[in-house]
């Protein structure tokens, strides 16, 4: 059997294959479909400092192969996460990646803080730097690499023992140069990709089909973008532990992605039409070495041969 086992980072997984966040929740209503502890990892909601009710309705609708999304970051505070989501987490033995999100870096060092004194057993920490930046509201702070630089400086000066790994946004003119700024700030790795900016109308209506105009694709539509900005990352930084998501399906989109240069991938959309396509994608990586008689996934890590 192919072992499936990795270090993220110094984080200790399983399986390189985890949930995304804002597709599995807190992993209550995935567990009557799957046994938390048999994910390489859950990335929950993202979390922020105080209670967030998210956008109006409508929020989501379909697209070919995909699906746009404008929710919003609805959550309950990192509060309640430290007080409800996490024990329960824990008691299910489930490996815990924590995800969190602002409107100021204030904010993001705030959670980050809370964290550190009540968020023992969390693995290592996702930073969602899609939201927008109150404090310069033409940019998410994702889009600048000086904004990208406070927020993981911030947040990794908060969680200085913790793996910390912001989520960057495919919407920029150059990927490597926000990784980069975000490597130098003192990011542990990188999560790789959040969404694209996309837009759907109601032809009948005249109208946008979501509440908030525009929103963030993802799904399979997706997947080719990630694959090439985990690929364009990975040769920049290649010693740099990449969460790759965006699209992934099956177990051959995840290896897509691992062939590119990801450590680690994580299933999203797919949750939303197939409850257990973590399981299932794990199954498949796992048929897939053995069959071409690969003993470790970091074998293939970055492996995709673009010469000759």
């Amino acid at each position: 059997m192919a072992d499936l086992s990795i270090k993220l980072a110094g984080v200790e997984l399983s399986s390189p294959v985890l949930v995304a966040s804002g597709t599995f929740g807190s992993g209550r209503e995935g567990s009557f479909f799957v046994d938390l502890k048999e994910l390489g990892g859950i990335i929950v909601k993202s979390t922020t400092l105080a209670p967030w009710k998210g956008k109006p309705t409508p929020r989501m609708c379909e697209t070919p192969s995909g699906m746009l999304n404008a929710i919003g970051i609805q959550n309950k505070g990192i509060d309640h996460f430290i007080a409800h989501d996490l024990p329960w987490l824990l008691k299910k033995k489930a490996s815990v990646i924590a995800s969190i999100a602002g409107n100021t870096v204030e904010e993001y060092v705030k959670v980050a803080d809370k964290l550190r004194s009540g968020g023992r057993g969390v693995a290592a920490v996702e930073v969602n730097i899609s939201c927008p930046n109150l404090e310069d509201s033409s940019n998410m702070f994702s889009h600048s690499p000086e904004a990208t630089a406070a927020v993981v400086a911030g947040v990794k000066k908060a969680l200085p023992k913790m793996a910390v790994f912001p989520k960057l946004s495919p919407n920029v003119t150059s990927l490597p140069e926000i990784a980069g700024a975000a490597l130098e700030a003192g990011a542990d790795g990188l999560s790789l990709i959040n969404t694209l900016f996309g837009m759907a109308i109601d032809v009948e209506h005249r109208r946008p089909k979501l509440a908030g105009v525009t929103g963030g694709l993802s799904g399979p539509a997706l997947r080719p973008v990630a694959v090439r900005a985990v690929w364009e990352v990975h040769r920049a930084f290649p010693h740099v532990p990449i969460i790759g998501q965006g699209g992934i399906i099956s177990a051959n989109d995840a290896l897509e992605l691992i062939l590119a240069g990801a450590s680690a991938v994580a299933v999203g959309t797919a949750n939303f039409v197939n409850a257990r396509a973590s399981i299932e994608v794990t199954t498949g990586i796992c048929e897939y070495m053995d069959r071409h008689g690969i003993a470790s996934v970091s074998e293939l890590v970055g492996a995709v041969k673009t010469e000759g």
